[in-house]
């Protein structure tokens, strides 16, 4: 469920457009699979068409940034930064427009691949929670969908077709923070496959998953969705709590919480990238040493101990300077240490480190701290 709060960090990462868009161009300029004309088209051009009108245009636009949104490719992410917002946006502004306009409930559909292992997956999850990481081009034909892309995906004897059929309920769609809209108007191909776009990280409850009797294949399955809203416990439960979680660890949005975010998510590796960015440009003690703490976090998530120890010694000497003697971020720091220690096997000055830690948080903590236990 940390989807959610990683659709609003990717939202709140401010970017200077010009500027955003010509480090895309340069960006794109040191890959090898991109035309150099497509490039300059969204250099000269981007201005003049809609967010969505790029999406769905037959540029390296679409591909490049539901491949950064699916494997959280943190270079791409960054890059199209902009654009990530551009396009939520859109599809926000038309979801209001259209709101009044569609029907109370209705039904969409989507055809595609899906991996034997994720197929899998997601059977052991029927009732759960599942989110969509890119953002999601859906039909109301659902011929086109389960003949043009279910179908095709059994011919891959690594994968199953799968037709998802989304139920949208519009009265809790109204309180949901994943807007969607109907774009076969605005878009690159006018009128083609009724599409309704979702945004990015679209929360859905698994109903069913059934086979498709199907006389030439058996790897033809439907799986039935419903759109997670407010009104959903499960969700606002999990989403409140996690919340609660960021805002206190990682209380600057956007790129600070898309780090740590991805620290839960357990990609170390990512985040590591996106904390040195955020160091390089540190502004303040405080700012540096939480991002070494945070750094010495993702390291020791590695596996990279001697790395881990560094950054969150030199977060601990930041701390000792910029904070009072027994403050509580002091605390975290020893604690690190002398999880790193413990690693290691020098097992005394893990306890030492742990004592220290200790002392700090009986002095600076209630009584009935949860850290305390």
């Amino acid at each position: 469920m940390y989807t959610q709060l990683l659709k609003e960090a990717l939202l709140e990462i401010e970017d200077d457009d010009k500027k955003s868009i010509k480090d895309l161009a340069d960006y794109c300029r040191e890959q090898d699979d991109i035309s150099e004309d497509q490039i300059k088209q969204v250099e000269l051009e981007y201005r003049k068409h809609t967010p969505i009108w790029w999406y769905t245009a037959e540029t390296f636009m679409y591909p490049m940034l539901n491949r950064g949104l699916r494997q959280m490719d943190v270079d791409i992410i960054l890059k199209m930064g902009f654009f990530i917002r551009h396009l939520h946006n859109h599809i926000t502004e038309l979801h209001h427009e259209q709101q009044g306009k569609m029907e109370t409930k209705f039904q969409v559909f989507r055809g595609q691949g899906l991996s034997t292992e994720d197929f899998e997956k997601m059977k052991k999850t029927k009732g759960g929670l599942m989110s969509f990481n890119n953002f999601l081009s859906t039909s109301r034909n659902r011929d086109i969908c389960f003949k043009n892309f279910a179908r095709p995906a059994t011919k891959n004897p690594n994968s199953v077709g799968i037709l998802f059929v989304m139920n949208i309920d519009t009265a809790i769609c109204t309180k949901s923070s994943t807007p969607f809209a109907e774009v076969s108007k605005v878009g690159y191909y006018k009128d083609k496959e009724e599409e309704i776009l979702f945004s990015t990280h679209t929360i859905f409850r698994i109903d069913r998953i059934e086979q498709i009797e199907d006389k030439h294949t058996d790897r033809l399955w439907q799986v039935n969705l419903t759109l997670a809203g407010n009104q959903d416990d499960d969700f606002n439960k999990l989403t409140v709590h996690i919340r609660e979680e960021v805002n206190l660890k990682a209380p600057t949005r956007g790129v600070p919480q898309l780090a740590f975010i991805l620290l839960k998510l357990g990609e170390p590796a990512k985040a590591k990238k996106l904390y040195n960015i955020l160091l390089s440009k540190a502004s303040s003690d405080i700012d540096r040493a939480d991002y070494n703490h945070k750094l010495g976090w993702a390291y020791d998530v590695m596996g990279k101990y001697s790395k881990a120890l560094s950054s969150y010694e030199r977060s601990l000497e930041i701390r000792k300077i910029a904070l009072p003697p027994n403050h509580p971020d002091l605390a975290y720091s020893y604690n690190g240490i002398g999880i790193v220690y413990n690693y290691l096997g020098e097992y005394s000055k893990a306890l030492s480190s742990y004592k220290r830690s200790l002392e700090i948080q009986k002095i600076a903590l209630p009584p009935n701290h949860p850290d305390l236990a």
